[in-house]
């Protein structure tokens, strides 16, 4: 009788049928594939995660790895309600917290004196905290708007003390003496026009110029909401804007915010890392100064995903639409300290290197949000971010697009993705700074965490490809199973996807929403650089963190645990490690007979790598793992369109020399899966004797 022999060819391939990919894989879950010397891909089961940290409250959506120059090695862990970092396993919250008061306007000042006294009564602010004046307010001679350091030299509980001064950071002094006065910008309109008159005392604007509107404000059928140019200048107290659309009534003086003030405050605990004062810049300046630490009130802030980097020791971390947080491990912070010159509105953060800048996209010049604005702060001094001929820091905004979508620090640039293209952000020094250059169109990136790089070669997800960025530009990557992610992706939470590197097997993946699955990431698609072939599966992430100070890579679960990957042979779920790892994959048809014959297959031997090498399985540290067991089924038919007949599944151990399986038919598709602990399988070169068994 005959023998033939079966070598997987390797990858998953779901856009072909299964008779048409013959010999290879049509699906699988929870594998991998290893090269060999002739450039075939070995497949076996995927390696093993651990639990490293959990439960938190909420979903983690960002995972960084850091080490500081005491050689601590720290994981920053972002999650929905929280920013807490990990060391030596201990959980730590580092989690911003803010107060926002509306309360009435009682501001007092002395004339020729930068010194500004406000009162809001409980409010407990002390020197560690940072002030957002929403509403701009006019008092003695000044126009009080933006972030100010706080201090509190009487340590009152209802009054602070700030420092007015420029955009440039230079002391503002009053004009005249007031106590307990101020008031907020307010507003006019006149029936069926769109002309609004503001009225700001001493409000400082000319014509051109742009008036930002942080709180919405409705006067006379207009919402008001946003920047707005300057279009006449009355007189030093009043100047008129244009809305959107016509007043339905006239309306004279209304004032913004019901008259009311609004203060956001950024609550800090602790002294302020030595050497890095909040300096100049933006909208206020002044170190914090030196103490104890104080206990302070306020809530922490909820988001949807974050952003970090680390600058030197010093973690960086921007929630969604928020501002830039610092918290250095030497300082004794207890949370997260905003850096009060930066934007306060950013959709992401990156530091780029070597120069060290920190580059916000998604940023504001005035708190106002613009979607397709990139800003960055001086080198070596994220505490400066206003442009000036002494500086690099600067700003541009990229003129095609509707929104940027994500950015990286690539090989020797920054790479920014919106929703339409790519582009890179190169350092090119004074006096420019940066050089921006669109290289790639119609490639634009589906989520905001759907882009990495690994080895010097940067992968994204784009809206309906995946794309590498090779030296002639954004190049797409052939994708055999487009079918399983593309049809069935949820494409209303398509900022979820993760992308996730595993430098140590050349892997990159994607974790993905499906449709039908509450929104939540449930799915993986992964590609082999090095073969250049795919598989997907069912494991969900919902952060990643590549190869680090840590170790291998790391995971969040959708349980809400966090998971080091490749530190075991089995999986792990709800904080419980030593689970089953349920891997398989099956594959397409392959042609036993030809013509009208069938064929009886009546002998299997199977040929497989049952362990680690010199590792541990099942409690034996050999190569082999005797007590392994994996399940082969056999699916026999005559055509494709036919259901199969299941043969198995027969259990195979490394004591196995061969099974019986004794199956007749033209095409056979055969499925091997495991759902034992503490195993490891590698298929080699299966071989089965077959003999003719009548015509068909």
């Amino acid at each position: 009788m005959p023998h033939a022999s079966l070598k997987l060819i390797p990858g998953v391939d779901v856009n072909r049928t299964p008779a048409l990919n013959e010999a290879a894989i049509s699906s699988g879950d929870l594998i991998r594939f290893v090269p060999d010397r002739q450039g075939m891909g070995l497949v076996q089961k995927l390696g093993g995660w651990t639990t490293y940290a959990g439960p938190f409250s909420s979903y983690i959506r960002c995972l960084w790895a850091w080490e500081d120059t005491n050689s601590n090695s720290y994981l920053a862990v972002g999650a929905e309600a929280s920013l807490s970092y990990i060391l030596n396993g201990n959980v730590v919250s580092i989690t911003p917290r803010t107060l926002t008061d509306n309360v009435a306007v009682s501001i007092s000042t002395v004339s020729g004196s930068s010194d500004v006294i406000i009162t809001d009564t409980g409010s407990s602010i002390t020197k560690w905290d940072n002030v957002y004046i929403q509403t701009p307010i006019a008092v003695g001679g000044l126009v009080l708007f933006g972030v100010y350091p706080t201090t509190n030299p009487t340590l009152s509980a209802n009054t602070y003390h700030i420092t007015a001064v420029d955009t440039l950071g230079a002391p503002q002094l009053a004009t005249s003496t007031v106590t307990n006065g101020g008031a907020v910008a307010s507003f006019s309109t006149v029936i069926s026009t769109a002309t609004i008159t503001v009225t700001l005392t001493g409000h400082g604007y000319s014509v051109g110029g742009t008036f930002p509107i942080v709180v919405s404000t409705a006067v006379g059928g207009v919402t008001l909401y946003g920047n707005y140019t300057v279009q006449t200048v009355i007189d030093a107290n009043n100047f008129t804007i244009i809305a959107a659309n016509t007043a339905s009534s006239t309306v004279t003086n209304s004032p913004m915010n019901g008259g009311l003030a609004r203060y956001v405050y950024y609550i800090g605990v602790g002294p302020l890392p030595n050497g890095t004062g909040y300096g100049i810049g933006g909208y206020g300046r002044g170190g914090y100064g030196t103490g104890s630490v104080v206990v302070q009130n306020g809530s922490t802030i909820s988001t949807s995903d974050w952003t970090l980097d680390n600058w030197g020791e010093i973690l960086i971390s921007c929630p969604l639409n928020g501002p830039i947080y610092e918290w250095s491990p030497a300082a004794g912070y207890s949370v997260s300290a905003v850096i009060n010159t930066a934007p306060i509105v950013n959709a992401g953060i990156v530091v780029a290197m070597p120069q060290r800048q920190i580059i916000a996209w998604g940023s504001t010049e005035t708190g106002i949000q613009d979607p397709l604005l990139i800003r960055w702060c001086d080198v070596d001094d994220f505490t400066s971010w206003t442009a000036t001929v002494t500086n690099q820091a600067g700003s541009y905004r990229i003129p095609k697009g509707s929104k940027i979508i994500q950015g990286i620090q690539a090989a020797q640039q920054t790479l920014i993705w919106t929703d339409l293209g790519l582009w890179s952000m190169q350092y090119v020094g004074l006096p420019f700074v940066y050089q921006f250059n669109e290289i790639g169109t119609g490639c634009g990136l589906i989520g905001r965490k759907a882009a990495a790089s690994m080895s010097g070669v940067v992968y994204w997800m784009g809206q309906s490809q995946f794309y590498t960025l090779a030296g002639s530009g954004p190049q797409p990557i052939p994708c055999p199973v487009w079918d399983v992610i593309f049809q069935d992706l949820d494409s209303t939470n398509l900022d979820k996807i993760r992308i996730a590197v595993n430098s140590r097997f050349g892997e990159v993946a994607w974790y993905y929403p499906t449709k039908g699955n509450g929104g939540e990431i449930n799915a993986y698609v992964k590609y082999n650089v090095v073969l250049q072939q795919w598989d997907y599966g069912s494991l969900a992430r919902t952060a990643w963190t590549n190869e680090s100070v840590l170790g291998p890579p790391i995971g969040a679960g959708t349980d809400k645990y966090i998971y080091q990957h490749e530190t075991s042979t089995n999986a792990a779920t709800n904080g419980v490690n030593d689970v089953p790892m349920l891997s398989n994959f099956q594959t397409g048809y392959f042609e036993i007979a030809e013509a009208e014959l069938k064929m009886f297959v009546d002998q299997v031997w199977p040929d497989m790598k049952w362990g680690y090498f010199g590792g541990t399985a099942n409690g034996t540290t050999v190569y082999q793992t005797p007590t392994a067991q994996v399940q082969l089924t056999f699916y026999a038919t005559d055509y494709p369109g036919q259901t199969p007949i299941a043969y198995g599944p027969f259990n195979l151990t490394q004591s196995t020399s061969f099974i019986s399986p004794r199956f007749r038919g033209r095409l056979v598709s055969i499925k091997i899966s495991s759902s034992d602990v503490n195993s490891f399988w590698r298929i080699g070169n299966l071989r089965y004797r077959t003999q003719p068994d009548g015509k068909f």
